[in-house]
Protein backbone atom coordinates (compact mmCIF):
# COMPACT_ATOMS: atom_id res chain seq x y z
CA UNK A 1 0.00 0.00 0.00
CA UNK A 2 1.05 3.62 -0.95
CA UNK A 3 1.79 5.28 2.04
CA UNK A 4 2.27 8.91 0.57
CA UNK A 5 -0.60 8.21 -1.93
CA UNK A 6 -3.04 7.07 1.01
CA UNK A 7 -1.79 10.58 2.27
CA UNK A 8 -2.89 12.78 -0.07
CA UNK A 9 -5.88 10.99 -1.32
CA UNK A 10 -7.29 11.41 2.45
CA UNK A 11 -6.59 15.66 2.43
CA UNK A 12 -7.78 16.20 -0.49
CA UNK A 13 -10.93 13.33 -0.23
CA UNK A 14 -13.47 15.93 0.32
CA UNK A 15 -12.85 18.03 -3.09
CA UNK A 16 -15.71 18.64 -5.15
CA UNK A 17 -14.22 18.04 -8.12
CA UNK A 18 -14.36 14.43 -7.74
CA UNK A 19 -17.81 14.66 -10.05
CA UNK A 20 -16.45 17.35 -12.41
CA UNK A 21 -13.60 14.88 -13.87
CA UNK A 22 -13.77 15.77 -18.03
CA UNK A 23 -13.75 13.13 -20.26
CA UNK A 24 -14.08 13.15 -23.98
CA UNK A 25 -14.03 10.09 -26.05
CA UNK A 26 -12.10 9.47 -29.88
CA UNK A 27 -12.99 6.76 -31.85
CA UNK A 28 -12.30 5.33 -35.35
CA UNK A 29 -13.71 3.16 -37.19
CA UNK A 30 -13.45 1.04 -40.32
CA UNK A 31 -16.27 1.56 -43.21
CA UNK A 32 -16.75 -2.03 -44.90
CA UNK A 33 -19.01 -3.13 -47.69
CA UNK A 34 -21.60 -5.94 -47.19
CA UNK A 35 -18.98 -8.29 -48.23
CA UNK A 36 -16.71 -7.18 -45.59
CA UNK A 37 -13.72 -5.02 -47.24
CA UNK A 38 -12.77 -1.86 -47.00
CA UNK A 39 -15.12 0.21 -48.40
CA UNK A 40 -14.25 1.78 -51.73
CA UNK A 41 -16.85 4.84 -51.51
CA UNK A 42 -15.94 8.01 -50.56
CA UNK A 43 -16.69 9.55 -47.15
CA UNK A 44 -20.50 10.32 -47.43
CA UNK A 45 -21.45 14.22 -48.20
CA UNK A 46 -24.76 13.52 -45.60
CA UNK A 47 -22.17 13.11 -42.86
CA UNK A 48 -20.61 16.62 -43.72
CA UNK A 49 -16.99 17.48 -44.47
CA UNK A 50 -14.35 15.73 -43.17
CA UNK A 51 -12.28 18.64 -42.73
CA UNK A 52 -14.37 21.16 -40.81
CA UNK A 53 -16.97 18.77 -38.89
CA UNK A 54 -16.63 19.05 -35.19
CA UNK A 55 -17.44 15.45 -34.01
CA UNK A 56 -17.50 13.15 -37.20
CA UNK A 57 -14.30 13.08 -39.15
CA UNK A 58 -11.81 11.04 -41.01
CA UNK A 59 -8.85 9.19 -39.99
CA UNK A 60 -6.01 8.10 -42.02
CA UNK A 61 -8.05 6.63 -44.80
CA UNK A 62 -11.26 8.14 -46.25
CA UNK A 63 -12.94 4.89 -45.47
CA UNK A 64 -11.87 5.26 -41.62
CA UNK A 65 -14.15 7.31 -39.69
CA UNK A 66 -13.72 8.90 -36.39
CA UNK A 67 -15.98 9.87 -34.13
CA UNK A 68 -15.35 12.87 -31.35
CA UNK A 69 -17.39 13.49 -28.67
CA UNK A 70 -17.75 17.13 -27.14
CA UNK A 71 -16.14 17.02 -23.19
CA UNK A 72 -18.43 15.73 -20.53
CA UNK A 73 -18.24 15.73 -16.94
CA UNK A 74 -20.79 12.81 -16.56
CA UNK A 75 -19.41 9.53 -18.20
CA UNK A 76 -22.71 8.59 -19.13
CA UNK A 77 -23.60 11.79 -21.31
CA UNK A 78 -20.09 10.79 -23.14
CA UNK A 79 -21.42 7.36 -23.78
CA UNK A 80 -24.38 8.57 -24.62
CA UNK A 81 -23.62 10.95 -27.30
CA UNK A 82 -20.97 8.69 -28.56
CA UNK A 83 -24.11 6.34 -29.30
CA UNK A 84 -26.16 8.99 -30.42
CA UNK A 85 -23.15 9.70 -33.26
CA UNK A 86 -23.36 6.13 -34.18
CA UNK A 87 -27.15 5.78 -34.90
CA UNK A 88 -27.16 8.72 -36.98
CA UNK A 89 -23.82 7.38 -39.27
CA UNK A 90 -26.08 3.94 -39.58
CA UNK A 91 -28.99 5.84 -40.75
CA UNK A 92 -26.69 7.42 -43.15
CA UNK A 93 -24.44 4.21 -44.32
CA UNK A 94 -26.20 2.60 -47.39
CA UNK A 95 -25.17 -1.01 -47.53
CA UNK A 96 -21.98 -0.66 -45.58
CA UNK A 97 -21.29 -1.24 -42.03
CA UNK A 98 -18.55 -0.36 -39.45
CA UNK A 99 -15.73 -2.89 -38.59
CA UNK A 100 -15.94 -3.10 -34.52
CA UNK A 101 -12.30 -4.27 -33.78
CA UNK A 102 -8.94 -2.63 -33.72
CA UNK A 103 -7.14 -4.73 -36.22
CA UNK A 104 -8.84 -4.47 -40.01
CA UNK A 105 -11.32 -6.29 -42.22
CA UNK A 106 -10.27 -8.44 -44.93
CA UNK A 107 -7.66 -5.92 -46.98
CA UNK A 108 -7.16 -6.29 -50.64
CA UNK A 109 -3.13 -4.86 -50.30
CA UNK A 110 -2.22 -1.22 -49.48
CA UNK A 111 -3.46 -0.01 -52.54
CA UNK A 112 -7.00 -1.13 -51.38
CA UNK A 113 -6.73 1.81 -48.63
CA UNK A 114 -7.27 5.19 -49.72
CA UNK A 115 -6.14 8.22 -47.82
CA UNK A 116 -8.62 10.33 -46.56
CA UNK A 117 -10.05 13.63 -48.62
CA UNK A 118 -10.02 16.36 -47.39
CA UNK A 119 -10.27 18.98 -50.30
CA UNK A 120 -7.97 21.30 -52.48
CA UNK A 121 -7.41 24.15 -50.14
CA UNK A 122 -4.17 24.41 -48.45
CA UNK A 123 -5.02 22.82 -45.03
CA UNK A 124 -7.13 20.15 -46.47
CA UNK A 125 -4.15 19.14 -48.98
CA UNK A 126 -1.26 19.57 -46.10
CA UNK A 127 -3.83 16.57 -43.96
CA UNK A 128 -3.49 14.63 -46.88
CA UNK A 129 0.11 15.16 -47.75
CA UNK A 130 0.52 14.43 -43.73
CA UNK A 131 -1.34 10.74 -44.20
CA UNK A 132 0.78 10.45 -47.72
CA UNK A 133 4.11 10.71 -45.17
CA UNK A 134 2.45 8.21 -42.89
CA UNK A 135 2.14 5.45 -45.66
CA UNK A 136 5.97 6.21 -47.23
CA UNK A 137 7.16 5.81 -43.48
CA UNK A 138 5.02 2.86 -41.83
CA UNK A 139 2.94 1.51 -44.72
CA UNK A 140 -1.15 1.76 -45.34
CA UNK A 141 -1.55 -2.18 -43.67
CA UNK A 142 -0.75 -0.43 -39.99
CA UNK A 143 -2.32 2.82 -40.21
CA UNK A 144 -5.90 0.93 -41.21
CA UNK A 145 -5.73 0.28 -37.38
CA UNK A 146 -8.04 1.69 -35.46
CA UNK A 147 -8.63 2.47 -31.63
CA UNK A 148 -9.96 4.68 -28.80
CA UNK A 149 -8.66 8.00 -27.68
CA UNK A 150 -9.79 8.43 -24.44
CA UNK A 151 -9.36 12.71 -23.48
CA UNK A 152 -9.15 13.42 -19.45
CA UNK A 153 -8.61 16.56 -17.10
CA UNK A 154 -8.83 17.30 -13.58
CA UNK A 155 -10.97 20.33 -12.73
CA UNK A 156 -10.15 23.78 -11.87
CA UNK A 157 -11.38 23.07 -8.05
CA UNK A 158 -8.74 19.78 -7.47
CA UNK A 159 -6.26 21.64 -9.34
CA UNK A 160 -6.65 24.59 -6.41
CA UNK A 161 -7.06 22.26 -3.94
CA UNK A 162 -3.86 20.08 -4.40
CA UNK A 163 -2.44 23.53 -4.45
CA UNK A 164 -3.31 24.47 -1.23
CA UNK A 165 -2.62 20.96 0.03
CA UNK A 166 1.48 21.49 -1.14
CA UNK A 167 1.40 24.96 -0.17
CA UNK A 168 1.28 25.92 -4.07
CA UNK A 169 0.28 28.51 -6.50
CA UNK A 170 -1.86 27.15 -8.44
CA UNK A 171 -0.93 28.35 -12.21
CA UNK A 172 0.14 27.22 -15.23
CA UNK A 173 3.53 25.71 -14.03
CA UNK A 174 1.93 23.47 -11.14
CA UNK A 175 -0.55 22.13 -13.54
CA UNK A 176 2.23 21.30 -16.07
CA UNK A 177 3.98 19.51 -13.09
CA UNK A 178 1.24 17.78 -12.11
CA UNK A 179 0.29 16.36 -15.05
CA UNK A 180 3.40 15.56 -16.36
CA UNK A 181 4.00 13.41 -13.24
CA UNK A 182 0.28 11.93 -14.24
CA UNK A 183 1.87 11.40 -17.55
CA UNK A 184 5.17 9.52 -16.26
CA UNK A 185 3.08 7.00 -13.68
CA UNK A 186 0.85 6.34 -16.29
CA UNK A 187 3.26 5.22 -18.77
CA UNK A 188 5.01 2.88 -16.47
CA UNK A 189 2.08 1.47 -15.84
CA UNK A 190 -0.16 1.77 -19.46
CA UNK A 191 1.21 -2.01 -19.73
CA UNK A 192 -1.90 -2.52 -16.90
CA UNK A 193 -5.00 -1.19 -18.98
CA UNK A 194 -3.46 -3.21 -22.18
CA UNK A 195 -4.23 -5.99 -20.39
CA UNK A 196 -7.16 -5.26 -18.98
CA UNK A 197 -8.81 -4.31 -22.24
CA UNK A 198 -6.60 -5.27 -25.49
CA UNK A 199 -8.91 -7.03 -27.53
CA UNK A 200 -6.52 -7.60 -30.70
CA UNK A 201 -4.97 -11.18 -29.49
CA UNK A 202 -5.10 -12.45 -33.34
CA UNK A 203 -5.20 -10.68 -36.79
CA UNK A 204 -6.84 -11.33 -40.73
CA UNK A 205 -4.69 -13.27 -42.52
CA UNK A 206 -5.24 -10.96 -44.86
CA UNK A 207 -3.12 -8.62 -43.06
CA UNK A 208 -0.43 -10.50 -43.09
CA UNK A 209 2.03 -9.60 -45.47
CA UNK A 210 5.32 -10.67 -44.32
CA UNK A 211 7.05 -13.69 -43.00
CA UNK A 212 8.91 -12.51 -40.28
CA UNK A 213 5.73 -11.30 -38.14
CA UNK A 214 6.35 -13.90 -35.38
CA UNK A 215 2.72 -14.87 -35.12
CA UNK A 216 1.44 -18.52 -34.96
CA UNK A 217 -1.24 -19.73 -37.81
CA UNK A 218 -4.66 -20.65 -36.04
CA UNK A 219 -6.48 -21.33 -38.74
CA UNK A 220 -6.74 -20.67 -42.40
CA UNK A 221 -7.69 -17.00 -42.65
CA UNK A 222 -6.37 -16.23 -38.64
CA UNK A 223 -3.14 -15.14 -37.14
CA UNK A 224 -2.71 -15.07 -33.15
CA UNK A 225 -0.09 -15.83 -30.27
CA UNK A 226 -2.05 -17.98 -27.51
CA UNK A 227 -1.18 -15.25 -24.66
CA UNK A 228 -1.25 -12.02 -26.59
CA UNK A 229 -3.98 -9.05 -25.67
CA UNK A 230 -2.76 -6.02 -28.09
CA UNK A 231 -1.19 -6.78 -31.24
CA UNK A 232 -2.55 -3.45 -31.80
CA UNK A 233 0.42 -1.96 -29.53
CA UNK A 234 3.02 -3.92 -30.49
CA UNK A 235 5.42 -4.28 -33.11
CA UNK A 236 2.45 -5.31 -35.90
CA UNK A 237 0.26 -2.06 -34.66
CA UNK A 238 0.52 1.19 -34.19
CA UNK A 239 3.86 1.42 -33.53
CA UNK A 240 6.79 3.09 -34.54
CA UNK A 241 10.15 1.29 -34.16
CA UNK A 242 12.57 4.32 -35.23
CA UNK A 243 10.23 6.68 -32.43
CA UNK A 244 10.64 4.21 -29.82
CA UNK A 245 14.71 4.24 -29.48
CA UNK A 246 14.13 8.27 -29.42
CA UNK A 247 13.76 9.42 -25.72
CA UNK A 248 10.66 11.81 -24.92
CA UNK A 249 11.00 13.12 -21.64
CA UNK A 250 7.86 14.20 -19.65
CA UNK A 251 9.90 15.36 -16.22
CA UNK A 252 9.12 19.00 -17.61
CA UNK A 253 7.85 21.38 -19.48
CA UNK A 254 11.58 22.53 -21.44
CA UNK A 255 12.54 18.96 -21.24
CA UNK A 256 9.44 17.57 -23.20
CA UNK A 257 9.96 20.66 -25.70
CA UNK A 258 13.51 19.73 -26.08
CA UNK A 259 12.98 16.54 -26.92
CA UNK A 260 9.84 16.96 -28.87
CA UNK A 261 11.75 19.60 -31.34
CA UNK A 262 14.84 16.90 -31.64
CA UNK A 263 12.45 14.55 -33.30
CA UNK A 264 10.44 17.43 -35.20
CA UNK A 265 13.29 19.53 -36.51
CA UNK A 266 16.53 17.17 -36.64
CA UNK A 267 16.84 15.18 -40.53
CA UNK A 268 16.11 11.46 -40.22
CA UNK A 269 18.65 9.69 -42.64
CA UNK A 270 16.01 6.29 -43.50
CA UNK A 271 12.66 9.34 -44.07
CA UNK A 272 15.34 11.70 -46.03
CA UNK A 273 15.46 8.68 -48.21
CA UNK A 274 11.55 8.99 -49.69
CA UNK A 275 12.45 12.73 -50.30
CA UNK A 276 9.97 15.88 -49.75
CA UNK A 277 8.84 15.49 -52.91
CA UNK A 278 8.41 13.59 -56.01
CA UNK A 279 9.83 13.92 -59.16
CA UNK A 280 7.06 16.38 -60.64
CA UNK A 281 7.23 18.28 -57.24
CA UNK A 282 3.99 17.09 -55.52
CA UNK A 283 4.99 16.81 -51.90
CA UNK A 284 4.99 13.13 -50.52
CA UNK A 285 5.11 13.89 -46.69
CA UNK A 286 5.57 16.93 -44.62
CA UNK A 287 9.03 16.55 -43.64
CA UNK A 288 12.04 14.21 -43.65
CA UNK A 289 12.80 14.37 -39.49
CA UNK A 290 11.59 11.46 -36.97
CA UNK A 291 7.99 12.78 -36.78
CA UNK A 292 6.20 15.34 -39.23
CA UNK A 293 4.05 16.87 -36.59
CA UNK A 294 3.47 16.19 -33.06
CA UNK A 295 0.49 13.84 -33.81
CA UNK A 296 2.56 11.52 -35.08
CA UNK A 297 4.28 11.39 -31.58
CA UNK A 298 3.27 7.58 -30.93
CA UNK A 299 2.53 6.68 -27.59
CA UNK A 300 0.50 5.61 -24.29
CA UNK A 301 -0.44 8.67 -23.01
CA UNK A 302 0.43 12.13 -24.25
CA UNK A 303 -0.25 15.65 -23.15
CA UNK A 304 -2.24 18.37 -24.66
CA UNK A 305 -2.84 22.32 -25.04
CA UNK A 306 -6.31 24.12 -25.38
CA UNK A 307 -7.90 23.01 -29.34
CA UNK A 308 -8.15 25.72 -31.36
CA UNK A 309 -5.72 28.30 -30.56
CA UNK A 310 -4.25 28.54 -34.04
CA UNK A 311 -0.65 27.40 -32.87
CA UNK A 312 1.63 24.47 -33.57
CA UNK A 313 0.54 22.04 -30.35
CA UNK A 314 4.33 22.25 -29.44
CA UNK A 315 4.02 26.01 -29.66
CA UNK A 316 0.22 26.11 -27.64
CA UNK A 317 1.57 23.85 -24.73
CA UNK A 318 4.72 26.75 -23.82
CA UNK A 319 2.31 29.52 -23.66
CA UNK A 320 -0.87 28.10 -22.22
CA UNK A 321 0.19 24.85 -20.43
CA UNK A 322 -1.20 21.72 -20.89
CA UNK A 323 -5.04 21.10 -20.88
CA UNK A 324 -5.49 17.74 -20.69
CA UNK A 325 -4.07 14.21 -21.32
CA UNK A 326 -4.77 11.57 -23.78
CA UNK A 327 -4.87 7.96 -23.33
CA UNK A 328 -4.05 5.87 -26.66
CA UNK A 329 -3.63 2.81 -25.90
CA UNK A 330 -6.85 1.24 -25.71
CA UNK A 331 -8.33 -1.37 -28.49
CA UNK A 332 -11.79 -1.26 -29.79
CA UNK A 333 -14.12 -3.85 -27.75
CA UNK A 334 -16.19 -5.48 -30.76
CA UNK A 335 -18.82 -6.93 -27.80
CA UNK A 336 -19.96 -3.46 -27.67
CA UNK A 337 -21.35 -1.70 -30.94
CA UNK A 338 -19.42 1.90 -29.99
CA UNK A 339 -16.51 -0.06 -28.74
CA UNK A 340 -16.14 1.15 -25.03
CA UNK A 341 -18.25 0.12 -22.32
CA UNK A 342 -19.21 2.42 -18.75
CA UNK A 343 -17.18 0.50 -16.52
CA UNK A 344 -13.67 0.90 -18.87
CA UNK A 345 -14.44 4.59 -18.68
CA UNK A 346 -14.89 4.57 -15.35
CA UNK A 347 -12.47 2.47 -14.20
CA UNK A 348 -10.15 4.41 -16.44
CA UNK A 349 -10.83 7.40 -14.84
CA UNK A 350 -9.92 6.19 -11.21
CA UNK A 351 -6.55 5.16 -12.57
CA UNK A 352 -5.89 8.18 -14.25
CA UNK A 353 -6.90 9.80 -10.64
CA UNK A 354 -4.03 7.55 -9.47
CA UNK A 355 -1.53 8.22 -11.78
CA UNK A 356 -2.29 12.45 -10.41
CA UNK A 357 -2.29 11.58 -6.74
CA UNK A 358 0.88 9.34 -6.23
CA UNK A 359 4.34 10.19 -6.29
CA UNK A 360 6.37 10.25 -9.76
CA UNK A 361 9.82 9.38 -9.95
CA UNK A 362 11.38 11.56 -12.75
CA UNK A 363 11.69 9.53 -16.22
CA UNK A 364 15.25 8.57 -17.51
CA UNK A 365 15.92 6.57 -20.73
CA UNK A 366 16.65 3.34 -18.52
CA UNK A 367 13.02 3.94 -17.65
CA UNK A 368 11.81 4.50 -21.03
CA UNK A 369 13.43 0.61 -22.28
CA UNK A 370 11.94 -0.72 -19.26
CA UNK A 371 8.56 0.72 -20.04
CA UNK A 372 8.71 -0.59 -23.86
CA UNK A 373 9.63 -3.93 -22.68
CA UNK A 374 6.64 -4.13 -20.44
CA UNK A 375 4.48 -3.11 -23.04
CA UNK A 376 5.90 -5.65 -25.35
CA UNK A 377 5.64 -8.16 -22.97
CA UNK A 378 2.00 -7.49 -21.88
CA UNK A 379 1.01 -7.59 -25.71
CA UNK A 380 2.44 -10.61 -26.80
CA UNK A 381 1.96 -12.77 -23.23
CA UNK A 382 0.32 -10.67 -20.93
CA UNK A 383 -2.28 -13.55 -19.86
CA UNK A 384 0.85 -16.13 -19.53
CA UNK A 385 0.33 -17.31 -15.58
CA UNK A 386 4.20 -17.01 -15.41
CA UNK A 387 4.58 -13.58 -17.16
CA UNK A 388 7.23 -11.34 -15.64
CA UNK A 389 7.77 -8.01 -15.91
CA UNK A 390 10.50 -5.57 -15.04
CA UNK A 391 9.71 -2.81 -11.97
CA UNK A 392 13.25 -0.53 -11.48
CA UNK A 393 15.61 -3.07 -12.92
CA UNK A 394 14.03 -5.95 -10.84
CA UNK A 395 11.59 -8.75 -12.01
CA UNK A 396 8.21 -8.90 -10.86
CA UNK A 397 5.34 -11.46 -11.46
CA UNK A 398 2.69 -9.37 -13.47
CA UNK A 399 -0.17 -10.15 -11.35
CA UNK A 400 1.80 -9.46 -8.51
CA UNK A 401 2.48 -6.00 -9.49
CA UNK A 402 -0.91 -5.76 -10.89
CA UNK A 403 -2.75 -6.38 -7.27
CA UNK A 404 -0.58 -3.59 -5.28
CA UNK A 405 -1.81 -0.67 -8.38
CA UNK A 406 -5.58 -2.24 -7.75
CA UNK A 407 -4.97 -1.86 -4.17
CA UNK A 408 -4.60 1.52 -4.48
CA UNK A 409 -7.04 2.40 -7.31
CA UNK A 410 -9.68 0.55 -5.19
CA UNK A 411 -9.60 3.90 -2.99
CA UNK A 412 -10.31 5.73 -5.51
CA UNK A 413 -13.04 4.34 -6.54
CA UNK A 414 -14.38 4.50 -3.56
CA UNK A 415 -13.93 8.06 -2.75
CA UNK A 416 -15.56 7.97 -6.94
CA UNK A 417 -18.66 6.16 -5.38
CA UNK A 418 -19.22 8.06 -2.42
CA UNK A 419 -19.31 11.66 -4.12
CA UNK A 420 -21.89 10.01 -7.34
CA UNK A 421 -23.63 8.07 -4.37
CA UNK A 422 -23.27 5.12 -6.54
CA UNK A 423 -21.41 1.55 -6.98
CA UNK A 424 -20.71 2.20 -10.56
CA UNK A 425 -17.22 2.57 -9.70
CA UNK A 426 -16.67 -0.36 -7.30
CA UNK A 427 -18.14 -2.39 -9.96
CA UNK A 428 -16.37 -1.70 -12.73
CA UNK A 429 -13.39 -2.16 -9.88
CA UNK A 430 -14.00 -5.31 -9.44
CA UNK A 431 -14.36 -6.46 -13.02
CA UNK A 432 -11.06 -5.73 -13.56
CA UNK A 433 -9.68 -7.16 -10.60
CA UNK A 434 -11.29 -10.64 -11.81
CA UNK A 435 -9.54 -10.10 -15.32
CA UNK A 436 -6.61 -9.85 -12.91
CA UNK A 437 -7.39 -12.94 -10.87
CA UNK A 438 -9.05 -15.33 -14.54
CA UNK A 439 -7.14 -13.86 -16.93
CA UNK A 440 -10.13 -16.29 -19.14
CA UNK A 441 -12.10 -12.74 -18.47
CA UNK A 442 -10.20 -10.48 -20.70
CA UNK A 443 -11.41 -9.47 -23.71
CA UNK A 444 -8.36 -10.81 -25.73
CA UNK A 445 -9.40 -14.21 -24.28
CA UNK A 446 -12.84 -14.09 -24.94
CA UNK A 447 -12.30 -13.32 -28.47
CA UNK A 448 -10.00 -16.72 -28.59
CA UNK A 449 -12.82 -18.61 -26.74
CA UNK A 450 -15.44 -16.97 -28.85
CA UNK A 451 -13.65 -18.21 -31.98
CA UNK A 452 -13.05 -21.47 -30.65
CA UNK A 453 -16.28 -22.58 -29.69
CA UNK A 454 -18.21 -21.02 -32.53
CA UNK A 455 -15.27 -22.34 -35.11
CA UNK A 456 -15.04 -19.22 -36.58
CA UNK A 457 -11.79 -17.38 -37.88
CA UNK A 458 -11.13 -13.98 -36.51
CA UNK A 459 -12.39 -12.42 -39.44
CA UNK A 460 -15.54 -14.40 -39.43
CA UNK A 461 -15.99 -13.69 -35.86
CA UNK A 462 -15.66 -9.80 -35.58
CA UNK A 463 -17.37 -10.45 -39.39
CA UNK A 464 -20.80 -11.71 -37.38
CA UNK A 465 -20.50 -8.52 -34.87
CA UNK A 466 -20.70 -6.24 -37.04
CA UNK A 467 -23.89 -7.59 -38.39
CA UNK A 468 -25.31 -7.69 -35.21
CA UNK A 469 -24.37 -4.05 -34.12
CA UNK A 470 -25.93 -2.69 -37.65
CA UNK A 471 -28.77 -4.44 -36.46
CA UNK A 472 -29.10 -2.97 -33.27
CA UNK A 473 -28.55 0.15 -34.51
CA UNK A 474 -31.66 -0.06 -37.76
CA UNK A 475 -33.33 -1.39 -35.17
CA UNK A 476 -33.53 1.57 -32.90
CA UNK A 477 -33.16 4.52 -34.74
CA UNK A 478 -31.68 7.89 -33.93
CA UNK A 479 -34.64 10.65 -32.85
CA UNK A 480 -36.08 12.94 -35.51
CA UNK A 481 -34.70 15.60 -32.80
CA UNK A 482 -31.62 14.39 -32.64
CA UNK A 483 -31.19 13.03 -36.12
CA UNK A 484 -32.38 17.16 -37.42
CA UNK A 485 -29.57 18.48 -34.60
CA UNK A 486 -26.46 16.10 -36.23
CA UNK A 487 -27.99 17.48 -40.01
CA UNK A 488 -27.53 21.22 -39.44
CA UNK A 489 -24.02 20.42 -38.27
CA UNK A 490 -23.18 18.46 -41.05
CA UNK A 491 -24.72 21.44 -43.71
CA UNK A 492 -22.56 24.14 -41.09
CA UNK A 493 -19.64 22.21 -41.95
CA UNK A 494 -20.25 21.41 -45.76
CA UNK A 495 -20.49 25.72 -45.44
CA UNK A 496 -17.55 26.20 -43.61
CA UNK A 497 -15.56 23.75 -46.26
CA UNK A 498 -16.79 25.94 -49.01
CA UNK A 499 -15.75 29.62 -47.59
CA UNK A 500 -11.84 27.59 -47.00
CA UNK A 501 -12.29 26.27 -50.52
CA UNK A 502 -13.30 29.86 -51.97
CA UNK A 503 -11.07 31.78 -49.89
CA UNK A 504 -7.41 33.01 -51.31
CA UNK A 505 -5.27 30.21 -50.99
CA UNK A 506 -1.41 31.59 -51.67
CA UNK A 507 1.44 29.14 -52.99
CA UNK A 508 1.42 26.18 -51.44
CA UNK A 509 5.17 26.19 -50.59
CA UNK A 510 4.43 29.69 -49.06
CA UNK A 511 1.79 27.96 -46.82
CA UNK A 512 3.75 24.79 -45.96
CA UNK A 513 6.54 27.43 -44.59
CA UNK A 514 3.98 29.08 -42.60
CA UNK A 515 2.72 25.81 -41.59
CA UNK A 516 5.81 23.83 -40.21
CA UNK A 517 7.31 27.00 -38.40
CA UNK A 518 7.61 26.55 -35.00
CA UNK A 519 7.79 29.75 -32.67
CA UNK A 520 8.30 29.02 -29.14
CA UNK A 521 9.04 32.63 -27.75
CA UNK A 522 5.63 34.30 -28.97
Amino acid sequence: MNTDFLDTLRRISDSAGWTKLNHGIEKEALRISSYGYLSEKTHPVELGASLTHPMITTDFSEAQLEFVTRVHTNIDHSLQELDDLHRFVYGVLQNERLWPASMPCMLRGESSIPLGIHGESNLGRVKTIYRMGLAHRYGRFMQSISGLHYNFSVPDSMWKDLARLRGCTDNVEFRNTGYFALIRNFRRIAWLPIYLFGASPAVCGSFISTSDHGLEALDQETFYLPYATSLRMGPLGYQSSAQAKHYFSFNSMPAYTESMLAALLEPYPPYEEIGLKDANGDYKQLSTSLIQIEAEAYGTIRPKPKPHTGRRPIEALNVGGIDYVEVRCLDLNPFHPTGIEGVLARFLDALLMYAWLSPSPLDSPEIWDETQHNQLTVVTQGRHPETMLRRDGVEIPIRTWAMEILDDVENICRLLDKHHKSNAYGDAFKQQKSKVLNPSDTPSARILEKMKSEGLSYYRLIDKLANEHQAQYLNNPLSIERTVEFEVMSSESLRQAEVIESAYAEPMDEYMKTYMKIELNT
